[in-house]
């Protein structure tokens, strides 16, 4: 398991030319706003002034690089799927996305974030299938389970299986408030840097 004990933000990217070149490898992190993903980061990190945390969906807007240990990166891409940004930023946010994740020979894999309480959207359906058309190896996260009764997270994993149309992929159930799957995430790192 990956240990985690020093992180910082490295670059910060709003258009694609900015993306950087560097020999260390990297796993991004992705799903649609409102998600949890900057509460997950901080929990990974053990920092939580790391990612900034709105309670306003869609706040992130650029590529966040956090290089951890001064060895690899944990990279924050923008939540999709929020319908009060304008349509230009959208496209901009993707077009950032697509770029990140087509060019990246650095990239060793994605973290797909779902909200348990919702499933998944069409548009994290669409990213699981983007994902599997360019081969890029990803994890599943079902984000605030602490908010799910016990008979919901008993039909968790499938509802999620069902909904991505993959009945073999693996789900780690997180909270950001309980801390739960962050030990399983930091294994999860690990195996994807190790790839």
């Amino acid at each position: 398991m990956v240990k985690i004990k020093k992180v910082r933000l490295y670059k910060t990217v709003y258009v694609p030319e900015e993306l950087p070149r560097t020999p260390y490898r990297e796993v991004a992190f992705v799903g649609r706003s409102n998600v949890g993903k900057s509460s997950l980061l901080n929990t990974l990190a053990n920092n939580f002034k790391l990612a900034r945390v709105s309670s306003e969906p869609g706040k992130t807007r650029s590529v966040n690089f956090f290089l951890v240990n001064e060895r690899f990166f944990l990279v924050d891409l923008p939540g999709y799927g929020f319908a009060k940004v304008p349509l230009k930023e959208q496209k901009r946010w993707r077009e950032l996305i697509e770029t990140y994740l087509k060019g990246r020979d650095t990239l060793k894999g994605v973290f797909l974030l779902v909200d348990s309480r919702i499933g998944p959207t069409e548009k994290d359906l669409q990213m699981k299938d983007w994902l599997d058309f360019y081969g890029i190896p990803y994890v599943v996260v079902a984000t605030k389970v602490d908010k799910l009764r016990t008979s919901e997270r008993q039909k968790l994993e499938k509802k999620i299986q069902e909904g991505l149309g993959d009945k073999n992929i693996k789900i780690v159930p997180f909270s950001a408030k309980t801390r739960e799957g962050r030990v399983e995430l930091l294994k999860e790192i690990e195996r994807l840097l190790e790839s």
